[in-house]
């Protein structure tokens, strides 16, 4: 009896049902599904860091190009200062509204070359004639014309406005080049040996002293497609060589 009321409260140890509580397991589990899932921030940051990578590049990029192709350093240059050499007479035109307004010139960024166009006229003459337009009624209207520089027949130069002021030759492009009309002696255009060999100097100088290369010597016909100076535009391979020429005598200034 005793042995069998035993076995009725105390069930065999084989027969137990043990209760075991996964709580260790559960943890487990939340644990590891919060190491899966990403804060907001976490999935967003690699978008961020692209985006920002991307307009890095596009900076750098806006940069570079301004750099290259739009900046334009400050001009420098004090025009009114330049000292014209001995070699160069100056003969200023009288200041009128035809062919000296003396308006200032802020910047240089070409030299002009020109021919006068009247063959066997001298840089006296055609001083005076640039000179002579001032006596034209402005009520009436008239011609206007001029140049800074005038190269002779025998390579004389002579100087008709300063370098700091406008003239009327290059237009539409008088307000930031300088001119030079060169005589010569016939239709063709071409230039005296005196007269080229001038020319190449008073260039060279130019350049020198307004901070020009000869990659900023230009013709008349290159502003506005003018046959000026008209041997020059016919003979291409004579240009460059005058430019080769410039080139060689600013080296040895």
């Amino acid at each position: 009896m005793q042995d069998h009321y035993n076995n009725d409260i105390h069930p065999a140890p084989s027969d137990r049902q043990v209760f075991r509580p996964e709580i260790s397991d559960t943890s487990d589990r939340q644990t590891a599904g919060r190491s899966r899932r990403q804060r907001p921030f976490d999935r967003f940051l690699p978008y961020l860091l692209l985006a920002l990578l991307l307009l890095i590049g596009l900076g750098a990029g806006i940069g570079v190009g301004y750099r290259i192709w739009g900046y334009e350093a400050p001009y420098t240059v004090n025009l009114k200062a330049v000292e014209t050499p001995d070699w160069i007479e100056q003969k200023f035109l009288r200041k009128n509204i035809f062919s000296r307004p003396d308006v200032s010139m802020r910047e240089v960024k070409n030299i002009v070359i020109h021919y006068v166009g009247n063959p066997g006229t001298s840089a006296e003459a055609n001083q005076r004639y640039f000179d002579s337009l001032a006596d034209q009624d402005p009520e009436q209207g008239g011609t206007s014309s001029s140049s800074h520089f005038i190269v002779g027949l025998e390579g004389e130069v002579l100087q008709c406005i300063p370098v700091s002021e406008i003239s009327y030759a290059n237009a539409p492009r008088n307000f930031d080049t300088v001119t030079i009309e060169v005589c010569h002696p016939d239709e063709t255009g071409k230039f005296t040996d005196a007269s080229y060999n001038a020319l190449v100097k008073l260039t060279a100088w130019l350049c020198g002293e307004l901070e020009l290369d000869a990659n900023d010597v230009i013709r008349h016909y290159d502003v506005n497609g003018k046959s000026c100076p008209r041997y020059y535009v016919d003979h291409g391979d004579a240009w460059k060589q005058f430019l080769k020429d410039v080139k060689a005598a600013l080296k040895n200034q």
